[in-house]
């Protein structure tokens, strides 16, 4: 298949990237579709990298050389079967909603989730100590995003989202993550009630981040800190949950100056981690 040059943004064939500003169409509609928006020449690398593939692209003509290496790799374009359409930015500014200024968009096929228990165990598999991330109802993509780079950056070794947390695939938060979502493993909760039992009975301590009277200092529990920790950080309003707080096995704070009380939680989540890095 040749490279497909787009002239009308209404072409039936464009659908997956059609209005990619509306989060909240985006948000349910991706993953019932079972793919997601990768942008970015870099960031489609690195999925790519991951094992990830995609079902079609679509960019300005001046990012073909530029993307060239990554379409003969997946076999699209001129290179194979996978459709890859290139049209001028006034198109491409009509078919997305946006500017499309970082090189390229690629509707990426998303990948299986793996069971809790099945994620766990390959995590502990590479020794301890291990540090797993939680996520509680977090639903601003960027914090997620954020999130999952402090992960990366500082050496926790996977992520859990709760089954009403932001979409880790969403275009923003893959953006913000510099693609570490494609490197750090991760699976979604299919039961928030019994999830932290399910962590719990694979061997690690769950500590709630949070504001309760009887937390303890970051710097104290750091001295003792377990093998294997499950640190559960809240959504952004309200924090954790009370079912969240209560189900912990330990509640630790971060201490705070100049009389603020709490930091955004993808800032909460760095400091934590580089706290309690391996």
């Amino acid at each position: 298949m040749a490279i497909i040059r787009i002239t009308d943004p209404a072409d039936e064939r464009l659908g997956d990237y059609t209005n990619l500003t509306d989060v909240a169409l985006r948000s349910k509609h991706e993953p019932a579709m079972g793919l997601y928006i990768a942008e970015s020449s870099e960031v489609i690398r690195i999925a790519v990298g991951a094992g990830h593939r995609p079902r079609s692209l679509i960019m300005a003509e001046r990012w073909l050389d530029d993307i060239d290496p990554v379409l003969a790799e997946v076999g699209a374009g001129e290179h194979g079967d996978i459709p890859v359409y290139v049209a001028d930015a006034d198109v491409l500014r009509a078919i997305t909603g946006f500017h499309l200024h970082r090189g390229a968009l690629a509707a990426m096929r998303r990948p299986p989730l793996v069971p809790v228990a099945e994620l766990l165990a390959g995590v502990c598999s590479q020794g301890s100590p291990v540090r797993v991330v939680v996520l509680e109802d977090i639903v601003d993509h960027t914090n997620v995003g954020a999130i999952f780079r402090s992960v990366a950056a500082l050496g926790a070794h996977a992520v859990l989202v709760s089954p009403r947390c932001a979409d880790p695939l969403y275009r923003r938060s893959v953006r913000v993550s510099m693609g570490t979502v494609f490197l750090v493993p991760w699976t979604r909760m299919p039961k928030w009630s019994t999830s932290l039992d399910e962590v719990r009975s694979a061997g690690f301590v769950v500590v709630a981040l949070g504001l309760s009277a009887d937390s303890l200092d970051l710097d104290a529990f750091v001295l003792e800190a377990p093998e294997r920790i499950a640190l559960v950080l809240g959504t952004e309003g309200d924090g954790l949950s009370r079912q969240a707080v209560e189900s912990a096995d330990v509640r630790v704070r971060i201490p705070m100056a100049g009389g603020v009380d709490s930091l955004n939680v993808a800032a909460a989540s760095a400091v934590a981690l580089w706290a309690l890095r391996t």
